[in-house]
């Protein structure tokens, strides 16, 4: 019997040592150890991640940064004020259902399936990027996007990627998939600092987004890739080729027809739009004041970010008529060395500012001279004299003044051409603006009283109590003077000086409402008498060249001020008061010599409110019948309310030749020196205090 045996029997092995059995464990127990403490350091570090990582409940109050927009009167826009966002944010039922399914078609056609991730995609641009070398596909959902977009930053990396993932699923968890896609939309950039669709669109075509057709949706769904790249402003023949790309894929997913797609591409690309669509092209001063009430109000961010809507109450038209006259006289006055202008009107009814320009060049220098700027305000302010002693009851326009040499506590004021009228009444001061009168008057009743006028008038500048302040002295803006004689122009009510409406959120939610509110603070018999001594000022006085060409009632006031730093006219009807004034910012620069506001500032009023009252009715002013007429310098015609009446003095003896005396005893009217009707009379200087 044969017997089989191992045919390696016989081969010499080399003896093996013992395994060390103990050793092997210690080692096997440390890597196990040091996989566990990778592996519970990874879990512990993406739990911390997790943690850290925002909230995503808080979308449910999120609003996307927006610029905020600023009207005129009627929804015309002035200007749109935004830091490095423009976005306006619409609803996705304002959306063409063609953006949207092209949108979806190009970035995530199953969006509506999905939990918030697609793990095929993320596979596939994984296996693509590492073909590659480098990142060629994203695989991010609309989800994905959004959640970059709102909450992480632009870096490439695996932890950024998971936190992405994760915040995707939770915000699928808390919204639907529409308010998802409406986020979405509201919130990607289409280049050229255009962020959100309605922007896009808007700014692309000049349309709402509810009116994209397909051809102009495949457009900007292609644009999202690379906005910059695609943009039509740099590179047509790419934007239609990758517009056409998206157009095969809708035909591709059935969303679209062939003949939808052929007509589509055969559709021409009509680009409207442009960036000087969100530029501030309107009113710039008013808008610069405009916006400097909303950050005092709301705060800076919330204007340049807030995305509010802002009605304001000036009229583009009769803005553009106030900014062309002031172009016009810019060139005119250059040659009286003045080298600026301001002109603000308001509506004396509800103090709302109807135009607003603040110097002759807005690009060469924003400061706004109509708000801004406090100038003496010359002999523009005496009107608030007068009506401070009218309202004593002591005085009607009638009463007769001295005008002639006189020092109080060693100040003496002097008249501008440094001569003296003698006897004339109240209205006929006014109207050829002599200063000794007025001191005398301001004198008489207190500066105290004076002050107090103007604050219940609106002027709420500071105001010394001296009598220098009665001629001009001080400072006042021209915008508070308007405010001031608004006063008189409505028949005694103070008003504000009133820039915005109102102010909503992107919401639709008032923030602000400013109706008119008057208060009554002046008495309607003085203000009856103010009105019919200023309307004696234009009608033959310093300020003819105000009349207007209708012949319609005007009442005003001129003023220069010392060395001709600064010339006025005040003026006004009973639905629109006006101020102009001209000068030089630098203080010690007067113009030239006899630059008065009779003379070269009462046309540039005339000019601009001729142009902004055409078509409007001729109204009376408060407390006329509209066919009573204003007394003329003379005091003919005069006609007196009841209570002025009253307070006139009994009729004296008239003596026509009687030489006036020196004092300021109360003089028949007769024995005033009167000046030419035609011929104004040159304005005065504001002295310096005493």
């Amino acid at each position: 019997m044969t017997t089989e045996t191992n045919p390696s029997a016989n081969v010499q092995h080399p003896r093996k040592s013992p395994v060390n059995w103990r050793l092997v464990g210690w080692i096997l127990m440390a890597l196990a150890l040091s996989v566990g403490a990778l592996a519970t350091g990874a879990l512990v570090g993406l739990a911390l991640s997790f943690r850290n990582l925002p909230e995503v409940q808080q979308l449910k109050a999120y609003v996307p940064t927006g610029a905020t927009r600023i009207t005129d009167i009627n929804g015309q826009p002035i200007a749109i004020i935004r830091s490095e966002y423009n976005r306006k944010v619409v609803p996705l039922g304002q959306i063409s259902k063609h953006l949207q399914r092209a949108v979806l078609a190009i970035e995530d056609d199953r969006f509506y399936e999905h939990p918030g991730i697609r793990i095929d995609t993320l596979a596939r641009a994984a296996l693509a990027n590492f073909q590659e070398g480098r990142t060629v596909q994203g695989g991010s959902t609309i989800t994905q996007q959004l959640i970059k977009n709102l909450f992480l930053t632009p870096e490439r990396s695996l932890e950024r990627k998971v936190a992405e993932a994760v915040l995707a699923l939770r915000i699928e968890q808390a919204f639907g998939k529409d308010q998802i896609l409406e986020m979405y939309l509201n919130q990607v950039y289409w280049g050229n600092n255009r962020y959100g669709i309605e922007t896009a669109s808007r700014a692309y075509f000049n349309k709402p987004a509810k009116s994209l057709n397909l051809a102009e949706s495949a457009m900007l769904a292609g644009m999202l890739r690379a906005p910059e790249i695609y943009s039509p402003q740099r590179n047509r023949a790419k934007t239609v080729e990758r517009q056409r790309v998206v157009i095969a894929r809708m035909l591709e997913l059935g969303w679209i027809t062939q003949a939808e797609a052929d007509q589509a591409r055969s559709s021409a690309l009509v680009f409207k739009g442009g960036d000087a669509d969100f530029m501030i092209t309107r009113a710039p001063y008013f808008s610069s004041y405009v916006v400097r009430e909303l950050i005092r109000k709301y705060g800076r961010d919330a204007v340049l970010k807030g995305g509010l809507r802002v009605q304001t109450s000036i009229d583009l038209k009769i803005q553009k008529l106030a900014e062309q006259t002031v172009a016009r006289a810019a060139k005119n006055i250059r040659y009286r060395r003045a080298e600026q202008l301001a002109l603000v009107a308001m509506d004396p009814r509800t103090g709302y500012i109807k135009a607003m320009v603040g110097g002759v060049d807005y690009q060469k220098s924003q400061y706004n001279r109509a708000s801004q700027a406090s100038r003496q305000p010359g002999s523009t302010f005496k009107p608030f004299v007068y009506y401070a002693a009218l309202a004593t009851g002591r005085y009607t326009p009638e009463t007769p003044i001295t005008d002639s040499p006189a020092c109080f506590g060693g100040y003496c004021p002097k008249n501008y051409d440094l001569r003296y009228s003698g006897g004339m009444s109240l209205r006929q001061a006014m109207a050829v603006s002599r200063n000794v009168p007025v001191v005398k008057l301001a004198n008489t009743i207190g500066m105290n009283q004076v002050i107090l006028a103007a604050r219940r008038a609106g002027i709420t500048a500071p105001l010394q109590p001296n009598l220098a302040t009665s001629i001009g002295a001080g400072g006042i803006s021209p915008l508070e003077l308007a405010r001031g004689f608004s006063a008189f122009a409505n028949g005694g009510y103070r008003v504000d000086a009133t820039a915005i409406l109102q102010v909503t959120d992107q919401q639709g939610n008032i923030l602000e409402q400013n109706l008119p509110v008057r208060e009554r603070t002046l008495k309607s018999a003085p203000v009856k008498m103010i009105n019919s001594m200023m309307m004696s000022v234009v009608s033959g006085g310093t300020g003819t060249r105000a009349q207007l060409p209708d012949g319609r009632p005007v009442a005003g006031k001129t003023g220069t001020t010392q060395d001709f730093r600064d010339a006025w006219f005040v003026g006004y009807v009973p639905q629109l008061v006006s101020v102009v004034w001209i000068g030089n910012d630098d203080y010690r620069r007067p113009m030239a010599r006899s630059t008065a506001g009779g003379t070269y500032v009462a046309p540039i009023w005339r000019s601009f409110m001729a142009s902004a009252l055409r078509g409007q009715p001729v109204l009376p002013f408060p407390g006329f019948e509209p066919s009573e007429k204003p007394a003329d310098a003379k005091g003919k015609g005069a006609q007196l309310d009841e209570a002025a009446a009253e307070a006139k003095p009994k009729p004296r003896r008239r003596r026509r030749r009687r030489p006036a005396p020196e004092t300021d005893a109360p003089q028949p009217r007769e024995a005033a020196l009167p000046l030419k009707a035609a011929e104004p009379a040159p304005a005065e200087p504001a002295p310096a205090d005493p």
